[in-house]
């Protein structure tokens, strides 16, 4: 079985699709994981959440996915994620709307938690250090844990009553050792590689690999410039901030 295991899409089409093409060149996909932010920022919400819904997939609601049907405000978002949060919620039909708002805040999936900010605060913290892993630890009741919302790619890696952080490294065998796994953004990359970024786990050969992929970054640019999103946004995909 083999699960590919994304984060933060962000109606990045071009960016959804080349990774599924490239996990799909690695073998068949029994499943995607999503750990939400399906849509925000980018030009294809609706594509993204109906290519999503084209394959079996979990999925967890992100903060950008409750703002766009309204169930939390955009008051913390900055200007340019507040801007296109509207313009997004002006593109979602009443199903995508009522998809959304089916999504669960966390799930748990065999030896794994899937949440899109923290098992603490599934929405809004966001896990950037060990001492925020740990403040995580009590709230997981599984093995392991997957997240997102940071759009970087890293691994925190529990020994006891300590935490260590790990470059998320480019295979992975889940072992005795629990830890907290971010798969990087697949549309809005901000780890300095604009590269879409993504995760593969057989459960037959327990191990998790890592994956980065290109796609058309222009052609994704282009759209959002012509449809009126903020241009400090389309910008920010040619260089993985």
């Amino acid at each position: 079985m083999r699960y590919l295991i994304v984060a933060d899409i962000h109606s990045n089409l071009e960016a959804f699709t080349a990774v599924l093409r490239a996990a799909k060149d690695e073998g068949e996909i029994t499943e995607i994981w999503c750990l939400g932010d399906i849509i925000g920022y980018g030009p294809d919400p609706q594509a993204c959440l109906h290519l999503l819904r084209e394959h079996p997939h979990i999925c967890v609601a992100g903060n950008h996915d409750m703002a766009a049907i309204g169930k939390i405000d955009t008051s913390d978002f900055n200007v340019a994620a507040a801007l296109a949060t509207n313009w997004t919620s002006q593109h979602l039909s009443n199903e995508d709307i009522q998809y959304i708002e089916s999504l669960p805040l966390k799930k748990e999936v065999g030896d794994f938690t899937l949440v899109h900010g923290s098992p603490r605060g599934p929405i809004w913290e966001y896990v950037l250090s060990p001492v925020e892993a740990l403040a995580s630890l009590p709230f997981i009741f599984t093995d392991y844990c997957l997240f997102g919302h940071s759009h970087v790619p890293i691994l925190f890696q529990f020994e006891g009553n300590d935490c260590y952080q790990i470059q998320l490294p480019s295979t992975l065998h889940p072992d005795k050792n629990r830890f907290m796994l971010n798969p990087g953004g697949v549309g809005q990359p901000r780890d300095r590689d604009p590269r879409a970024s993504f995760v593969i786990y057989d459960s037959v050969s327990n191990s998790m690999k890592h994956y980065r992929v290109k796609y058309d970054i222009s052609e994704t640019q282009e759209k959002m410039i012509r449809l009126g999103l903020p241009p400090s946004l389309a910008n920010r995909l040619s260089y993985g901030t």
